[in-house]
């Protein structure tokens, strides 16, 4: 092939969706000449899937990713037509933002914000071969443009060697018929990446017109909002649209069941592993028998569409199955498939190839990001690009990298799940995912994240200003309350003894009362004549700091247990297989994963607390010079 030098950058990103986007502003950001490269230049922020930004977990990385100094926070507020905060009913640990969005136009606003970014420069063209060249890397596109880097982030999402599915029928694409990366996977092969198939799925978008709406459910947004960027009026957004809920039922199991043959999840056709917790529609019926039905959310696309999504019920069977099987459905007894479901098979990195800033541990200059390192969704993938960004940035800089922990955030728990534990099948966020999860609440995901992202300077001085003064009302309320006392009145006791918590019979600090589990900050309002007006975030934080004190405390303690071993450096050269008494299992791993610390030792799978002892034996020796 005729290739001829088109131009120069510090950085390469390739992929224009959820972790490119993030991974090229915050290279830029920082100062460094930075090319995003991208299928189309139409599709950038794509959301091929559901039309939603957040979740569970998922809500949390967002809110972190917005206090770093990310652009997905802003840009799902400016595009949102329904907000809720999940799990309401349960503790502040698992309360998470998910909003749904208009997906055109939270594309659009995506597209605008990477052409008005300085120093980066946005280009249609596929990427066909990443090469070394000295002490940089040849990026070379389909049209024989050669550019030369410093550093490439591979942010490729589902579109490396990609195989579409549906039915018997199948066919090399990428999501919403766009054409595959096929050249580039081979090109990766070649550098000798170790790459392997996962695969995915996604529901059918059907027809508004076609849908019998009073035969479904409501969900209405909350009457009060949250946005997911610290730096958002919650005023300024669009809560209006509704979203419905369906259930299936017997027929519709019974058409799934008649036709798994036809599945190629059944049939063996998909080499590629499957999400875990996100199963198509065949995968439920076949793993959960016992199960009468399951939910079916019907959500909204955008404003200006009259395309829904059939968010529960993604699948690869055929076409005429799928019209069969979703008709089944009260309420979409006539229902018109406007694009069908289907499952997609890609190529993505082992993380354990990674290391902690997301370089690939065997080609220095090489990042990943998003589903390229094995994991799945626009949150997952817009975090990883962030940090595969800054510090593709940052080494390029001479700085020290940027590593979080998993005591420290969503992030780092996610990233140190990947490099430490790698991943059988596509990774996806969940609370229950970290052991600090009362201190990593979405709500306080700015005091936890926003000085990082102010050392960095990607958080300006308005939102700094901002974060000050929300820590200080926090902090002046929360001693308020601890010395406020209230004196017992008629209607206090009255309302107490009516949400079943025993009446005053002599004053009471109001943190003491907020401490109740039948009460809360905002129902005491009416006798706390003091109280001042603080956004909902802040009263948010005050009632989760007061109630769940003692937790936290505890929770703090164990931070600092990990801490420790955190601090316990690991010899970048040593030989595993020189510590006696290490089993063979630890010996393999170790070398394979070659982790920085005792704490990221004891996280990895095959790794016992009985070779944890061994290692600290063998390390203190090491340190008074006995090895």
């Amino acid at each position: 092939m005729i290739t001829y030098k088109a131009d120069e950058f510090d950085i390469a990103v390739i992929g224009g969706g959820h972790a490119g986007i993030e991974a090229a502003l915050a290279a830029a950001r920082l100062g460094c000449s930075t090319v995003m490269f991208t299928v189309t230049m139409d599709w950038i922020g794509n959301m091929p899937c559901n039309p939603s930004i957040g979740g569970t977990a998922k809500g949390h990385l967002v809110r972190e990713l917005d206090a770093l100094g990310g652009e997905m926070g802003k840009a799902a507020d400016k595009n949102t037509i329904q907000s809720r905060m999940l799990n309401r009913g349960k503790g502040p640990a698992v309360h998470s933002l998910r909003a749904q969005i208009d997906r055109r136009n939270y594309s659009e606003y995506m597209k605008h914000a990477v052409e008005l970014q300085k120093d980066l420069d946005v280009k249609q063209a596929e990427v066909i071969d990443v090469a070394k060249n000295g002490d940089f890397w040849d990026v070379t596109t389909k049209l024989g443009a050669r550019y030369t880097v410093k550093a490439v982030i591979f942010a490729t999402g589902t579109f490396l060697a990609s195989k579409i599915y549906v039915g018997e029928v199948n066919y090399n694409s990428g999501p919403d018929g766009l054409a595959p990366s096929m050249d580039l996977a081979q090109s990766l092969k070649n550098l000798g990446l170790p790459l392997r198939r996962f695969k995915t799925g996604t529901p059918a978008r059907v027809d508004r017109a076609s849908i019998n709406f009073s035969e479904l459910e409501i969900q209405y947004g909350d009457s009060e909002i949250t946005p997911f960027s610290f730096s958002t009026n919650a005023e300024d957004i669009d809560n209006s649209s509704v979203c419905y809920i369906a259930y299936t039922n017997n027929d519709t199991e019974a058409v799934i069941r008649e036709n798994l043959d036809r599945s190629p999840l059944y049939s063996g056709d998909i080499e590629g592993v499957g999400p875990r917790y996100c199963p198509s529609i065949e995968d439920k019926i076949v793993r959960f028998a016992d199960k009468k039905r399951h939910l079916l959310f019907i959500e909204p696309c955008g404003k200006n569409t009259e395309e829904l999504y059939l968010q529960g019920m993604s699948s690869s069977l055929p076409e005429e199955v799928q019209i069969k099987f979703y008709r089944t459905i009260k309420g979409l007894e006539n229902v018109k498939i406007m694009r069908n479901a289907y499952a997609i098979e890609y190529d993505c990195i082992d993380p354990l190839a990674l290391s902690y800033t997301l370089e690939i541990k065997e080609h220095s200059g090489l990042y990943g990001a998003g589903q390229f390192n094995g994991s799945s969704g626009y949150e997952e993938a817009a975090v990883q690009g962030f940090v595969a960004g800054v510090n593709a940035a940052l080494k390029i800089q001479g700085k020290e990298p940027l590593v979080f922990s998993r005591t420290d955030s969503y992030i780092g728990t996610l990233i140190d799940d990947l490099v430490t534990k790698g991943c059988s099948d596509p990774y996806r966020m969940m609370t229950s995912r970290s052991e600090y999860r009362l201190l990593l609440r979405q709500d306080n995901a700015d005091e936890r994240m926003m000085p990082t992202g102010r050392k960095l300077g990607l958080i300006g001085d308005k939102d700094w200003d901002a974060f000050l003064l929300r820590k200080e009302q926090k902090e002046t309320e929360i001693a308020r309350l601890k010395a406020t006392t209230i004196a017992p009145c008629q209607s206090l006791n009255e309302y107490l003894q009516s949400v079943g918590t025993a009446p005053m019979t002599t004053g009471m600090r109001l943190a003491e009362l907020i401490k109740r589990p039948q009460l809360s900050y905002d129902a005491l309002s009416s006798w706390d004549k003091e109280r001042p007006c603080l956004t909902i975030d802040v009263r948010e934080k005050i009632e989760t700091e007061i109630k769940y004190e003692g937790y936290i405390a505890r929770q703090k303690s164990a931070v600092e247990e990990m801490l420790r071993l955190e601090r316990k450096r690991i010899p970048e050269n040593i030989d595993y297989a020189q510590v006696g008494s290490l089993r063979l299992e630890a010996v393999e791993k170790l070398s394979k994963i070659r982790p920085e610390n005792i704490g990221q030792a004891s996280r990895i799978s095959g790794v016992s607390p009985a070779d944890i002892s061994v290692l600290l034996i063998f390390l203190e020796k090491y340190k008074n010079g006995e090895n």
